[in-house]
């Protein structure tokens, strides 16, 4: 029987711009901020993050990963960012077993460290870092329907209290965070947040139909606009097969002048 996880799929932002104080994030911070309050303090977090791709589903296993500054052209401060949390190596197997098991192959990594998708949002809900943290990467395939059957495998691994994070942006297209916004833009942007928000909290949506939705994806109103490539996108499916059911809670949050959204299984 499937034990009971937090999910939380969370818009991230730009880099390490939340934790420089840039205003186009503030909100992001308080959304993030407030979900940790809204959540039991986990035994250990698993992190499914936007930024690591392997031909198969691969888990990290150090005891003391290290941080990759995944990023460029930011201040110096910003590769200089700790968060010092361990590893979980035995709930990295649990994950990597529970995958095979359901017929899904999957990889270990012992030497990769936590990239930012990661160690970002987690110094902002959990900044004692004193949680253990293991991350899992996409599939480079970026298949939609191989993401929702992740999560569902992710769902019978039976480690007691423990939150799943998927860490991507409900909206990630790089130029027009950079671009004057029109109104065909700002339409295409609440489009596609608006169809988001009502596949992942609706419960009058069946969960087959909720899955059907996020496997085609790309009909929805304004999706390439908003995703020019899904691999932001697709932490959102791990949850969603994990979840099996409507979000409990959704935050709508602007970031970077951009509506973006956030979603809570608790």
């Amino acid at each position: 029987m499937a034990t009971p996880h937090q999910i939380f799929f969370l818009s991230h932002g730009g880099g390490p711009m939340p934790i420089l104080g840039d205003p186009g994030h503030w909100e992001m911070v308080a959304s993030l901020q407030k979900a940790a309050s809204l959540l039991r303090k986990p035994d250990a977090i698993l992190v499914i993050s936007a930024h690591w791709e392997e031909t198969l589903p691969t888990v990290t296993s150090a005891q003391w990963p290290s941080l990759i500054y995944d990023y460029y052209g930011f201040p110096d401060e910003s590769y200089e960012i700790q968060y010092p949390c361990p590893g979980h190596p035995q709930l990295a197997d649990e994950i990597l077993q529970g995958l095979k098991g359901a017929g899904i192959e999957a990889g270990v990594n012992s030497s990769r460290g936590l990239d930012h998708g990661v160690f970002i949002p987690l110094k902002i809900m959990y900044p004692n870092a004193d949680i253990p943290c293991v991350q899992l990467s996409l599939c480079g395939s970026l298949d939609p329907k191989a993401h929702l059957a992740i999560g569902q495998a992710l769902a019978n691994v039976a480690f007691e209290n423990l939150l799943v994070i998927g860490s991507g942006f409900s909206f990630h297209n790089m130029k027009a965070f950079f671009t004057p916004d029109t109104e065909e833009s700002i339409e295409l942007n609440t489009s596609f947040e608006q169809w988001l928000i009502e596949t992942c909290t609706q419960t009058t949506i069946s969960e087959e139909e909720q899955q059907q939705r996020l496997i085609q994806w790309e009909q929805a109103p304004g999706a390439r606009f908003c995703h020019p490539r899904e691999e932001h996108l697709l932490p959102l499916h791990v949850c969603v097969g994990m979840a099996n059911r409507a979000a409990d809670d959704y935050l709508d949050v602007t970031i970077l002048n951009k509506q973006s959204s956030m979603y809570l299984w608790v």
